[in-house]
């Protein structure tokens, strides 16, 4: 069976800002709850259960090769388990990934051929190890007294490994033999497919029997006695529990198969985000930067931001009051919000995409000097914006000397030197965020035009037309 461990970190910088003495609840049932991550418990002696510590499990389905912020929220929760002593256990779903999980959808999922799954594996499986490793460094730098040596590995487990060399007889002599199927019928993922034009699928209306044979795999051979999971999987979850105390009689205790399921993530307006709403926001850079998970969370409405912050960081609860208190006496500084982005950034991306992510900001809405006193090298702007065509490398020997009209034709700020010409004349021209009055003027890197290093000059036209020129050695 795959095992990959997470953690074994030493203790961090504890040099932040807003470090106070640790103000989270040792109970970590109280810590969802304060932080708005409980929709659900299958039963309130859950509370007493992680007392002690525990194992805890939540699944994700490769149905695409990066995670999404609907999945952060439950692996934010995962991690608190995490942080409070309990073994975490990320489940891959690689074996139930192949069918599809009719919650929360209306049709049925396209099935994914190997080649395609296999991908999809490899890419949530690393996002998932990445994930808590940068959690725990990020929650070492937040948390006083937090102490790494408590917190075990996270074992990041596939659920194929059980269900290879597992046959279909025997997958319905014993688990199948306990689904009651009125009961499987009343699930609000079937009841909602069944009154659809499409209906449901022999497939799909399986599927709560293999997340429910998960769970009882997990309680069994793991010893984990609690799934989480979003509030679309209440179902799903309940079908774990029961199957559990069937399978191990009456005389179980039933209570110690626990669910909890977190409220989907959504806007104060209703607004749902993931890859079904069509708007996800996602955990791999190469498909959602650094720079717009930042410029996402800073746009956070007032009325989302203090749940978004208990919700997507780890600042003390106290903090957060105090931040939307100064936020409330100026909301248009967005105190909150800039908090927010930078806090949920460095949680997925660590402190370098922070660090990108404010390079492109200031490049894209700053000026001269705020541009100045940040202090960007040359290898922040290469990593803000690598994968930008904005930014044009050129050879330091065909810019020496040339005009800053000339540099705008080059880097395709303006088709013609005239064009530049009339901007500069109308004030629309700009050079590192100051006006250019006059076309023919010259940048020099002796003279300190250029950010970056010396290397970089950033030419804008109008509000929002950039262009970045990065000098190469010749």
């Amino acid at each position: 069976m795959l095992r990959r461990a997470v953690g074994g970190y030493k203790r961090g910088s504890f040099s932040q800002l807003w470090l106070h003495r640790r103000c989270i609840h040792t109970n970590v049932i109280d810590t969802l709850r304060a932080r708005h991550f409980v929709q659900a418990v299958t039963s309130e002696a859950i509370t007493k259960r992680v007392e002690t510590p525990i194992a805890v499990y939540c699944g994700v389905d490769p149905t695409a090769s990066s995670l999404h912020l609907g999945n952060m929220v439950t692996l934010m929760g995962l991690l608190h388990f995490s942080l409070a002593g309990h073994q975490a256990i990320p489940l891959v779903g690689n074996a139930t990934g192949s069918i599809g999980d009719p919650s929360g959808r209306n049709t049925e999922r396209i099935a994914l051929d190997h080649k395609e799954l296999a991908k999809n594996v490899a890419g949530i499986e690393a996002q998932l190890i990445r994930f808590f490793d940068r959690g725990t460094q990020y929650a070492l730098s937040r948390i006083p007294n937090l102490d790494p040596s408590s917190l075990k590995p996270v074992r990041v487990l596939h659920n194929a490994d059980w269900y290879t060399g597992l046959g279909v007889l025997d997958f319905l002599g014993t688990v199948g033999r306990h689904a009651r199927v009125g009961t499987m019928m009343a699930r609000d993922s079937v009841k909602s497919r069944l009154q659809s034009v499409h209906g449901i699928s022999f497939t799909e209306f399986s599927y709560q029997l293999l997340q429910a044979y998960d769970f009882w795999h997990l309680y069994h051979f793991h010893k984990c006695h609690v799934q989480i999971g979003g509030s679309d999987q209440w179902g799903n979850i309940t079908a774990g529990t029961d199957l559990i105390h069937r399978m191990h009689g009456p005389q179980s205790d039933k209570s110690e198969a626990f669910g909890l399921t977190i409220p989907l993530l959504t806007t104060a307006s209703g607004e749902k985000f993931g890859k079904s709403a069509g708007n996800a926001i996602w955990l791999d850079e190469t498909r959602t930067s650094p720079f717009d998970i930042y410029q996402f969370f800073v746009k956070t409405a007032d009325s989302d931001v203090e749940r978004f912050l208990k919700m997507f960081t780890l600042l003390p609860l106290p903090r957060i009051a105090q931040i939307i208190d100064e936020h409330a006496r100026a909301p248009h500084s967005f105190i909150a919000q800039k908090l927010l982005a930078t806090e949920v950034t460095e949680l997925i991306h660590g402190p370098q995409g922070v660090q990108q992510a404010l390079c492109a900001t200031q490049v894209l809405f700053g000026n001269r000097q705020t541009l100045e006193e940040h202090k960007f090298t040359s290898d922040d702007f290469d990593a803000a914006f690598r994968c930008d065509q904005r930014m044009v490398k050129v050879a330091s020997a065909n810019v020496v000397g040339k005009s800053v009209a000339d540099i705008a034709v080059l880097l395709g700020s303006c088709k013609s030197k005239s064009e530049a010409t009339r901007l500069a004349k109308g004030g629309g021209l700009y050079w590192n965020g100051s006006v250019v009055v006059d076309s023919k003027w010259v940048p020099s890197v002796e003279k300190g035009d250029f950010v970056g290093d010396g290397t970089v000059g950033i030419v804008r036209t109008g509000k929002t037309n950039y262009r970045l020129l990065k000098l190469l050695d010749s």
